[in-house]
């Protein structure tokens, strides 16, 4: 089931996330977050971005193919990043709760992971790359945290106009 994607000016997506317990039966969310994210052309998608407080998101990198980018289609549960490297670098992000605006964004290039997989279990990987960074940038919404928060104080300035249309529902591509 296609699920719709909460836009910028929504509580929720400043709030905090909560993690998700074993007996709760998350495999009908994920197929639905999955369906919603392919239909959006996204590369990945946060349970707040759905309306719901959970610690889980997904990443599907299958729109990046023609890039050389190895594909990800992979659920994370309770995720948590354990360290960061100290290597940074610019990139242009984008996100479906804020549509229209891309910005360049510096995040570290590696990162140290722990996440629950779709069986529950523990798993810990190093992510680098663009795999990093979509990682960085849907972790951001299970902290409340969005994109546009990590720009220069003067550059959120001037976004300050598409970022009110687009809270009042009015702001068109």
């Amino acid at each position: 089931m296609d699920m719709p994607v909460v836009i910028y000016g929504s509580p929720v997506l400043r709030k905090k996330s909560y993690d998700i317990e074993q007996k709760y039966d998350f495999h009908a969310l994920v197929e639905n977050m999955f369906e919603t994210l392919k239909a959006q052309k996204g590369i990945g998608l946060a349970a707040p971005q759905v309306g719901l407080l959970k610690n889980l998101f997904i990443i599907d990198t299958t729109p990046l193919e023609e890039e050389g980018t190895g594909i990800i289609e992979k659920a994370y549960i309770n995720p948590e990043i354990l360290s960061r490297g100290a290597e940074t670098n610019y990139f242009s992000e984008g996100c479906l709760s804020i549509p229209g605006i891309f910005e360049e964004v510096n995040r570290p290039d590696k990162i140290e992971v722990r996440y629950r997989d779709i069986h529950f279990n523990w798993q810990e990987q190093t992510m680098e790359g663009i795999a990093s960074r979509i990682f960085q940038h849907e972790y951001d919404h299970l902290q409340g945290i969005l994109f546009i928060d990590h720009l220069h104080a003067l550059r959120k300035k001037m976004l300050r106009t598409k970022l009110n249309k687009i809270s009042k529902g009015s702001f068109k591509n």
